[in-house]
C-alpha cells in the first residue's frame, strides 16, 4: 500500500498540447498545464502564429481561451488567421491597443491605450479581464509594450512577477510573447517563467531565411536539446524536431541487397549489406548516379520502395538517362515503387531534409535512400562545420531502421589528381570509387571498391562501360596499373578491355 502511495505521489501529471506538432514533439510531449511559460524572438520570427495555435488548440478542447493584444489589433490578428486558413471565433481577443480612428483630433484618446495609462492600469485591466472570461489558456502579447510603460528594470520586474502570482491561483496556462526589443537578455523574465522558448531567423548569403527554435529552459520537464529547423506555411510552424539516432532502433535481417548486376555485387563480395551505407565517389558524369539508380530499380523489381533525392539534376534527365542505360525507371516512379524529390539547397534547411528522409522510411516503407549528391546537400547548410554531425545522425538512423544508403559525392577535375570538397569517407561503410582513364585513345572507366567494413570484397580494380544494355563490368584489369592517377601503364594484351562501341556518356 505504501508502494502505491508513493507511485502517485511522483505520477507524472498529464501535459497538454501546444497546439503544434513539432513542438510538441520537442518537449516529449507537451507543457503542463497551469503554469507561465515565455516565447521569445525578433519580429517576424513566427510568435504570434505559434501562439495562435496553442490557443487554437485549446479552443478545439472546448476551453475558454484569450489572447490580451498590447501591439496588434483584431483585425491584424483576424488577418494572421485567414492565411493560415483559421478562424478566432472560439478565441476571445481583449485589445489593449488604440481603435482606428484614435488619430482623429477630435477624439479623446482611450484609456485602453498602453502609451497612455500607468503601467499598474495595463496591469489591473488585464486581470480584471482574465477574472471576467476565466479562460484556461492565455496569451499576453507582447511585454515589450509593458516594459516600455514601466521604464525601468525593478518596476517591470514587479509587474511580472505580480502576473505570476496573479496566475498561481488560477486554473489557467499562460504564454508571454517577447519580441527581445530589450537591449540584453532580460534573465530576470527567464528566471520568473517555467519554461522559455527562442524563436530565431537567420539570413544567410543566399537563398530563403532559415528559421529555427530552441528550448532554453523548461522546470521538470525534460526536452530535446539544440536547435530545431522550421519554416512558417499555411497552418502554422512546421518544426522539425533534431534528429536523434539513439531513438530510433528496429530490428532487421542484416541480408545482403543485390544490384541487379551479377558481377558489381560480386565485386562487392556478394552485395551491400542493410542498414549500412555506400560512398559513391567519383568524376562528375563517371556514371554514379547510374550505379545508384541500378540499386533503386532493382529493388522495385523485388517489391521494394526507394527514394531518390536529387540536389542536382531534374526527373527529366534521370529517365531520360535511365531510358538510354535501358533501365525502367518510368514505369516504377509512376507506381510509386521509387519516388524521385526534387531538392532545392537554397530553400531547403538541413532539419527539413533529415525529417524528409525519415518521412520516407517511415511512412513510405523505403528500404533504399539515395541522395545525390553530397554536394548539393553541403551548399543547404548555412554553416558546413555541422554537416558531419548531422550526416552522422541520419546514416546512424537509417542503420538503424535497416535501410540501405547511396551516397554520391563528386570530385572536382575529371583526370589525374582529384579533390574531394568533402571527406565523409570516415562515415560510410563501403566507398566505391570511379574514374576515368584513357587508353588507345579511348576514354574508359574503372572501378573498384576501396573500402567494405563488413565481409570481404575484391580489391581488383575492374573496367566497366554505360550502354543501352545497361552497366556492363568487366574482368580485373590485372595488366594496368595507375588506372586510379588517370595516366595508366599497360602491361599486356586488350583482352581485358571491354569494347568501346555503344560506349555513350553518363
Amino acid at each position: 500500500m505504501a508502494a502505491d502511495v508513493t507511485s502517485s505521489l511522483v505520477e507524472d501529471p498529464p501535459r497538454i498540447s501546444t497546439g503544434n506538432e513539432g513542438l510538441d514533439e520537442v518537449l516529449l510531449g507537451g507543457l503542463d498545464a497551469d503554469r507561465m511559460y515565455l516565447y521569445e524572438g525578433r519580429p517576424g520570427t513566427g510568435k504570434t502564429t505559434i501562439a495562435l495555435q496553442f490557443l487554437l488548440e485549446g479552443a478545439r478542447r472546448g476551453e475558454r481561451v484569450l489572447y490580451i493584444s498590447l501591439s496588434e489589433t483584431r483585425r491584424e490578428l483576424e488577418l494572421i488567421a485567414r492565411r493560415h486558413g483559421w478562424t478566432l471565433d472560439g478565441i476571445d481577443i481583449f485589445e489593449l491597443s488604440p481603435p482606428e480612428n484614435i488619430l482623429d483630433p477630435e477624439r479623446e484618446l482611450t484609456v485602453l491605450h498602453p502609451a497612455e495609462v500607468e503601467l499598474s492600469e495595463t496591469t489591473k485591466l488585464i486581470f480584471e479581464q482574465v477574472e471576467t472570461i476565466n479562460p484556461a489558456r492565455l496569451v499576453v502579447d507582447s511585454l515589450s509594450e509593458l516594459r516600455l510603460l514601466a521604464q525601468s528594470s525593478l518596476r517591470y520586474r514587479r509587474q511580472i512577477l505580480a502576473l505570476k502570482h496573479f496566475f498561481t491561483t488560477r486554473k489557467c496556462t499562460v504564454v508571454l510573447l517577447d519580441d527581445l526589443t530589450a537591449q540584453e537578455t532580460d534573465l530576470q523574465l527567464h528566471s520568473i517563467s517555467h519554461g522559455v522558448v527562442l524563436l530565431e531567423q537567420l539570413a544567410i548569403e543566399y537563398g530563403a531565411e532559415r528559421r529555427r527554435m530552441r528550448v532554453i529552459k523548461m522546470r521538470g520537464i525534460n526536452f530535446r536539446g539544440g536547435f530545431h529547423d522550421f519554416k512558417i506555411e499555411k497552418g502554422g510552424l512546421a518544426i522539425y524536431p533534431r534528429l536523434v539516432a539513439a531513438e530510433h532502433h528496429t530490428s532487421f535481417a542484416g541480408d545482403v541487397t543485390p544490384s541487379g548486376n551479377r558481377e558489381l555485387d560480386k565485386l562487392l563480395g556478394g552485395g551491400l549489406e542493410r542498414g549500412t551505407n555506400a560512398l559513391l565517389i567519383g568524376a562528375a558524369g563517371v556514371g554514379k548516379s547510374s550505379v545508384a539508380l541500378s540499386y533503386a530499380i532493382a529493388a522495385a523489381e523485388r517489391g521494394e520502395h526507394s527514394v531518390y533525392f536529387a540536389f542536382d539534376e531534374g526527373r527529366g534527365t534521370l529517365e531520360a538517362r535511365a531510358q538510354t542505360l535501358g533501365l525502367a525507371l518510368r514505369g516504377k516512379l509512376d507506381s510509386g515503387m521509387i519516388r524521385y524529390q526534387q531538392i532545392d539547397p537554397a530553400e531547403m534547411s538541413p532539419g527539413e531534409f533529415a525529417a524528409n528522409v525519415v518521412r520516407s522510411v517511415e511512412n513510405d516503407g523505403a528500404r533504399i535512400v539515395i541522395i545525390d549528391s553530397l554536394n548539393g546537400y553541403l551548399n543547404a547548410m548555412p554553416d558546413g562545420r555541422f554537416l558531419i554531425l548531422q550526416m552522422h545522425e541520419l546514416l546512424s538512423y537509417l542503420a538503424q531502421q535497416g535501410v540501405l544508403t547511396l551516397l554520391v559525392l563528386a570530385q572536382h577535375g575529371l583526370v589525374g589528381p582529384m579533390d574531394t570538397p568533402l571527406d565523409i569517407s570516415y562515415l560510410s561503410d563501403a566507398v566505391i570509387m570511379l574514374r576515368y582513364f584513357e587508353h588507345g585513345g579511348a576514354v574508359r572507366r574503372a572501378l573498384s571498391v576501396v573500402k567494405k567494413r563488413s565481409g570481404n570484397h575484391e580489391h581488383t580494380i575492374r573496367e566497366f562501360k554505360l550502354s543501352s544494355e545497361g552497366i556492363s563490368v568487366g574482368p580485373p584489369l590485372s595488366n594496368f596499373s595507375g588506372i586510379f592517377s588517370g595516366t595508366p601503364t599497360y602491361h599486356g594484351d586488350e583482352a581485358p578491355l571491354l569494347d568501346v562501341r555503344d560506349h555513350g556518356d553518363h
